[in-house]
């Protein structure tokens, strides 16, 4: 073991991959409440008409075992210390996106996940992944994080209750004095200062507290006994082989621009997170990722796992980077982390503690961290700024990840082209051009 994991070369130990692999769970152990939340559209009352919701048990247990797998792959294969589970932001696209704003049923996005893993594999076992990567100019993809960001946020201040709609103005600012409201605010307030400390896991360990205190005033349910807390595992059967069901639906412009949206989206964050972790660890070599084919197949592999079991795209997190921290180096470190995933599907009476209040100030925490790339767009070009600020402001203002997406990609040759930069315009970029305005005049 220890020399399939090159220890000695690395410096490392088995206590020292274990305590990493267990700080990159207590980093990631949120998802495993708010994916659930966000792909049931807890808090929503009113679906489109034929939509109906994912079982809350049934996408915990895919959350988990798609980390699992996912990070296991990683480990074992690749030999990195990454962790995976489903994506911030991909899983708010899908519930809010796709299926509350277009009306698609749960069951053909999921087969949308399932072909953009499947397309994601065949990119990445043909070299063309990276090839499609510098094709997308870097200041879109830094706009479309930050976009993903300030639209997670905004749903984390929705589902708090510290904004609302208004018939007169859209939004308003909720009752700060009711009781829920109140809770996320304290969850919001004690994650910030557990992070500004550097504390590992500071949104887990908000969302305890938070929880905690939920239960001392009354407004979270108390646990009555261990079956309130452990059980067995919730079964996988309402969402477990679903993509497979409406596969033959995904054949259409919208359904497209969403797979397009998987796509792109799962891209910029796992070619990102892979150099963010290994840089971190000591890990590249002459500026390049050593085993960068088999990680990246580890992602794409992962995606296709959960889209199976039911649950949207699975990619790497940059969490991994607290395990990094605390001396993880080799692929040990991922296959603890694999295993404390498989532990915590035991943990499923949690979901009724870990309410709607207690997760949306992860979402906000999460957009916050998102939102960092915003420094790095070039914002004194204005060809870039317009495509780029558009990008970002339309995401949460059209309430779609693709709309922002679409909008940046129509705007960013016109801007280009107006400033005499044709050169710099990739033929790619003319043809999701096309591809995005013929999804507005479908949308209209």
């Amino acid at each position: 073991m220890k020399k399939y994991f090159r220890f000695e070369e690395l410096g490392t130990n088995y206590r020292t991959e274990f305590m990493a692999g267990m700080t990159t769970f207590l980093a990631m152990a949120y998802i495993l409440f708010v994916n659930p939340s966000v792909l049931s559209l807890e808090g929503v009352e009113q679906l489109p008409d034929g939509v109906t919701r994912m079982d809350q048990g049934a996408v915990f247990t895919a959350t988990a075992i798609a980390a699992a797998v996912g990070t296991l792959f990683m480990g074992i294969v690749a030999k990195y210390p990454i962790g995976l589970a489903p994506g911030m932001g991909l899983n708010a696209f899908f519930a809010y996106t796709v299926v509350l704003t277009y009306g698609i049923p749960w069951e053909t996005a999921l087969s949308g996940v399932l072909a953009s893993g499947l397309i994601f594999i065949i990119l990445t076992l043909t070299g063309l992944r990276e090839k499609i990567i510098n094709f997308i100019p870097g200041n879109l993809k830094l706009a479309v994080g930050a976009g993903i960001g300030f639209f997670i946020a905004f749903l984390g201040f929705q589902n708090a209750g510290i904004i609302i709609g208004d018939d007169d103005t859209l939004v308003s600012i909720g009752n700060l004095t009711s009781g829920p409201v109140m809770l996320s605010i304290f969850g919001i307030v004690i994650s910030v200062v557990l992070l500004s400390l550097n504390i590992r896991g500071g949104i887990f360990y908000g969302m305890l507290l938070t929880s905690i205190v939920g239960m001392i005033f009354g407004l979270i349910p108390v646990p009555s006994g261990v079956s309130d807390v452990v059980s067995g595992v919730p079964s996988v059967a309402p969402t477990f082989g679903q993509a497979f069901v409406n596969f033959g639906d995904i054949f259409t412009l919208e359904m497209l621009v969403v797979m397009l949206t998987f796509l792109f989206v799962d891209f910029f964050d796992t070619a990102g997170t892979l150099v963010a972790v290994a840089r971190q660890a000591g890990l590249m070599k002459d500026n390049k990722l050593p085993r960068a084919g088999k990680a990246l197949f580890a992602d794409s592999a992962a995606t296709v796992a959960g889209a199976i079991v039911g649950t949207s795209t699975t990619t790497s997190f940059v969490e991994s980077t607290s395990g990094v921290g605390v001396g993880g180096r080799t692929g040990f470190t991922s296959v603890v982390t694999a295993g404390f995933f498989l532990l915590a599907l035991f943990f499923s009476p949690l979901l009724q503690v870990v309410t709607l209040e207690v997760t949306a100030p992860a979402l906000i925490i999460v957009g916050v961290l998102m939102s960092t790339a915003l420094k790095e767009i070039e914002w004194d070009r204005f060809e870039i700024a317009v495509p780029s600020f558009l990008t970002i402001i339309a995401m949460p203002l059209t309430y779609s990840i693709a709309t922002g997406i679409a909008i940046g990609f129509v705007f960013y040759p016109i801007t280009m082209i107006m400033k005499g930069k044709i050169k710099e315009i990739h033929p790619v970029m003319y043809v999701l051009f096309v591809i995005f305005v013929l999804y507005f005049i479908f949308l209209a």
